[in-house]
């Protein structure tokens, strides 16, 4: 399974990249706000330096809900950098987008993806990657990773390429469950990806180690 970071903040991925597991980055409109990115040209910009950070696929949002919109947003996102995956919502027009952009050789995400049903049209359309929000979908009282299987099995059986990518992660449990059960990409805060480091035992252990060592020093 690929390890994603979800964030928007370069000190961050630069810490996720430095672990040597990072596969790629995920970011949205609202990350890029939260670490002050405000603008077209400022996000484009930052767009590029995630880029030159990681070098790995960098999903990159489009704010337009109309085709024609998404269009001429992901054409400037994909120009931006061979490493682009242009992030499109779960409708009718990101559908037809996600259509012209396969067709056209540009990498696609389909984003707030909450059923089968969907992904199954999200993969008919040629997306490279869709994200079900498992954390947003547990919230309603149901269960997210329930949703990557069932997904995961429908791709397996009917031969889609596109690959399940688990997003809205909220804790290190979510990415071992969603590794269990099939998930291609995992896309996480750093928080849930170093914890995944820790272990009481681990941490006795070392002190163990460490204490008996004193008598070598």
């Amino acid at each position: 399974m690929k390890f994603f970071i979800d964030t928007a903040d370069l000190e961050q991925i630069k810490e996720a990249h430095a672990l040597g597991i990072l596969d790629g980055v995920t970011t949205n409109p609202s990350l890029m706000a939260k670490v002050g990115i405000q603008g077209s040209e400022a996000v484009m910009k930052h767009y590029k330096d995630i880029c030159d950070i990681v070098k790995t696929p960098v999903s990159a949002e489009v704010i337009s809900t109309d085709f024609e919109g998404i269009i001429e947003e992901g054409k400037k996102l994909a120009a931006l950098d061979e490493h682009i995956v242009v992030k499109v919502p779960m409708i009718q027009e990101g559908i037809k987008a996600i259509k012209w952009f396969s067709d056209n050789g540009i990498k696609t995400n389909c984003t707030l993806v909450f059923s089968a049903g969907q992904a199954i049209l999200a993969a008919k359309a040629g997306a490279t990657y869709v994200s079900p929000f498992i954390g947003r979908i547990d919230d309603s009282n149901w269960d997210g990773v329930d949703l990557i299987e069932q997904i995961a099995d429908i791709y397996a059986m009917q031969g889609f390429d596109t690959q399940v990518l688990a997003a809205s992660i909220r804790n290190p449990l979510h990415i071992v469950k969603c590794a269990e059960v099939g998930a291609d990409v995992c896309t996480c805060p750093l928080s849930s990806i170093l914890g995944l480091l820790k272990h009481p035992l681990t941490d006795i252990g070392l002190a163990k180690f460490l204490e008996d060592a004193k008598a070598f020093a």
